[in-house]
């Protein structure tokens, strides 16, 4: 109940400008976004990639409304981009586009217009060595996503796509994408969805997780499993047996500053272990979901207002 109220005011404009007016949010926001600039987020992932920490860098902003703006984003990655080629990170790193931010929500030529940005920010990637992973949004977006997602691969095989667990249609949507060379970030889901397209019950949702990822792990694509979850990497584990899966084969993914001691583990035992490193000034959308997804995010936000 906490998280749907928490996603349903991250809408709000006034509830936007209360916690951006709070000066302590700055404090909470440093823990789960990596700075404002592109330099900020390459002296990041430097850091990340010392530490045997592969990453996939998301430029913070969704639902853009202008097509200039759009056209910025895409330019912003590519900025993001050509220094980690010069470091020699583009094979330890991938970027996460929302199709939002790059057009997708500019009408009648959204599609057509997230699709050409798309296109300039994986030119961008191949010249470094990096890859692209195309974030899924809400439930409206899903099959306009997917649409630009084959139309990438035409020319780009390697982009990978998230599908969020709490959907009704994800694990037909996980049996179309288990192909060979396919790359899917598995997700819970962290929008505000009717009870009409997803499970809103915590345990529903992790059993239809387990689904997903069971078709994943046995077709012949490239599982990324995001999640915080024991249970759920025990699962993974255990499917990996079961289908001959090692460590190479698929990969774990946890968000920037969350269970960072656990990364290490799992980066140490041989695993890649992928952290999605968000940054940019447009913060708000993203650290509310942060909030609504695990209590003990609530609990950290509320214990820096108090100064502790």
């Amino acid at each position: 109940m906490l998280g749907s109220l928490l996603l349903g005011a991250s809408r709000l404009p006034l509830v936007r400008r209360a916690v951006s007016g709070v000066p302590l949010t700055r404090k909470v926001v440093d823990r789960f976004v990596a700075g404002e600039t592109p330099q900020d987020a390459v002296e990041v992932i430097r850091r990340l990639a010392a530490a045997g920490l592969a990453v996939s860098v998301d430029h913070l902003g969704e639902e853009t409304k202008d097509a200039a703006a759009a056209a910025q984003t895409a330019r912003a990655y590519a900025t993001l981009l050509s220094p980690l080629g010069e470091l020699g990170l583009g094979d330890r790193a991938e970027v996460s586009v929302k199709l939002s931010a790059v057009g997708q929500a500019l009408g009648a030529d959204g599609d057509k217009i997230a699709l050409e940005n798309a296109r300039q920010i994986c030119e961008a990637a191949r010249a470094c060595g990096a890859n692209v992973t195309l974030d899924m949004e809400d439930h409206t977006t899903v099959d306009s996503t997917l649409g630009t997602l084959r139309a990438l691969r035409e020319d780009f095989p390697s982009v990978g796509v998230a599908v969020q667990s709490y959907l009704f249609r994800s694990e037909a949507d996980c049996r179309d994408l288990a192909y060979r060379g396919s790359r899917v970030r598995l997700v819970k889901g962290a929008y505000a969805e009717p009870a009409s397209v997803a499970h809103r019950n915590k345990n529903e949702v992790d059993r239809a997780y387990v689904r997903c990822l069971r078709i994943l792990m046995s077709g012949a694509g490239y599982p990324m499993v995001a999640t915080h979850d024991d249970r759920l990497i025990s699962i993974t584990e255990t499917l990996a047996d079961r289908f001959g899966r090692s460590p190479g084969d698929y990969e774990y993914q946890m968000l920037y500053g969350i269970r960072t001691d656990r990364q290490q583990a799992l980066a140490g035992a041989g695993h890649v272990m992928r952290v999605y490193v968000p940054y940019g000034d447009d913060w708000y959308g993203y650290f509310m979901r942060r909030l609504a997804e695990r209590p003990a995010n609530i609990a950290f936000f509320l214990r820096a207002l108090g100064g502790k």
